[in-house]
């Protein structure tokens, strides 16, 4: 059974930072598109960042460019999502996801999704 944890959210300041990480079972994430996800209240889930699974292709949404950084484990089936100067607009809920394809790194192409948790940023 294809399952993904996620843990890492929590409250935060301002200029702080927070690393989220998505553990998976029952599929090979070597094999896998990963990415990260948010929706904040009233909006669409929006592609945070992304790894495609044929070339390899990592995606930054611009308003994250510079600060977040995704990064893989292969040995631990594991993904993370390193988040630096955090801003109150980088409040919502994250989450994980993991597709066979997911060649672009849009919510509606991936077929595997974590829980969500909630990353709060505010002083």
């Amino acid at each position: 059974q294809l399952q993904l944890v996620e843990s890492g959210g929590g409250s935060v300041q301002p200029g702080g930072s927070l690393r989220l990480s998505c553990a998976a079972s029952g599929f090979s994430l070597e094999h896998h598109a990963i990415g990260w996800f948010r929706q904040a209240p009233g909006k669409e889930r929006e592609g945070v960042s992304c790894i495609s699974t044929n070339a390899g292709i990592t995606y930054y949404a611009d308003s994250v460019k510079g600060r977040f950084t995704i990064s893989r484990d292969n040995a631990k089936n594991t993904w993370y999502l390193q988040m630096n100067s955090l801003k109150p607009e980088d409040t919502a809920v994250y989450y994980c996801a993991a597709d066979v394809v997911g060649d672009v790194c849009v919510a509606s192409e991936y077929d595997y999704w974590g829980q969500g948790t909630q990353v709060t940023v505010s002083s």
